[in-house]
Order: C-alpha cells, then structure tokens, then sequence
C-alpha cells in the first residue's frame, strides 16, 4: 500500500471513531482510534499519530481512565509543542484542563487552561479563546469565586459571534455580578 492510499485508509478510520465517540461507543471508538493511530504511523505522519493519541486520551476521560487520558495527551503535547504547532498544543492544553478537573487538581487545571487560552487569544482563535474561557468561569464558579468567574464568563461571552438566550442572560448576569464587584472594590 503507497502512503496516499495509508492516509486515505487513517482518515476512514479517524472519522469512523469519531462518529463511534459521539455515539457513546468509547470501546469502538478506541480501538478505531488505535488502528488510524497505527496507519498514520506507516505513513510516517506524527502529528497525525498525536492527534490519535489525544483522541485515544479523550475516550480515556469519557470512561473516567483519567490518568491514562492524560499521558496520552502529554505525549501528543510534546510532538505539538515540538512542531510548533500552536493550534493544536492549545487543543491539547484545553482538553488536559478537563482531565485535570476530573482529576480534582484545579490548580493544574487553571494553569493549562489558562495556556490554552493565551495561545488562543495570540492566534486569532476568538471562538476557541471564547470556550477556553467560559471552562475557567465554570470552574472559578464551581470553587466558590462567584467574581472571578462572572469575570471570566463575561469576556468569554463577549468573545462569542453568536450567544444562545441561555448565553445572553448569563451575559446579563456576569455583567451584573462584575458590576456589583467593581462598586465593592
């Protein structure tokens, strides 16, 4: 087999397990994710073989393996960072903050989505930065800091192109609570 028709074959795969993740399928899906993993390894593509890698890590976390999701993403982490592919190693960063959060470490947490979203912010990736930041909010909120969280939902919003009404009223409130805080201080 020539390395267009491996390729082909890996991104059959790819999109087979992706639509196995989405219908809860986790085992399926990461056995399809492995055998991608593994063609796009003949074919010498390793961002590809990290990608497959965080995909793995993500059907890790859905299963609540978050230990082995996170050495995954980690490897794949290091070819991103390696390459300097700052869009995927922000993904990556954002999708380790989840896993640190079902971790219990919210420190980490904080700190990767954090990264995560400065590298968003510098790249352009308003819709990414957007999300990046209403994970923080909604981690600032569940560990009790009701401002910082407003605050952070508030910008995470206002980076949105489109709100949902849900959205628009938490703006409305973010923007309400920051308010609040501002005459406080």
């Amino acid at each position: 087999m020539s390395a267009p028709q491996i390729t082909t074959s890996a991104q059959e795969l790819q999109q087979q397990g992706v639509k196995l993740f989405e219908q809860h399928e986790y085992e399926a899906a990461a056995r399809i994710f492995q055998q991608a993993r593994e063609a796009y390894a003949a074919a010498a593509q390793e961002d590809m073989v990290a990608e497959m890698k965080v995909n793995i890590g993500l059907v890790h976390r859905a299963l609540g393996e978050n230990q082995q999701a996170l050495d995954l993403m980690q490897e794949a982490l290091r070819t991103f960072q390696g390459r300097q592919d700052h869009l995927r190693t922000a993904q990556v960063l954002g999708n380790m903050g989840g896993v640190y959060m079902a971790l219990n470490d919210r420190d980490e947490a904080f700190k990767v989505y954090r990264q995560a979203a400065d590298m968003f912010l510098e790249i352009g990736e308003k819709e990414l930065y957007s999300e990046t930041l209403l994970a923080i909010g909604r981690m600032q909120f569940r560990a009790g800091k009701i401002f910082a969280g407003a605050t952070s939902y508030r910008v995470g919003l206002e980076s949105k192109a489109q709100l949902t009404p849900s959205q628009k009223i938490i703006k409305r409130l973010s923007n309400l609570i920051t308010g609040l805080n501002n005459r406080m201080v």
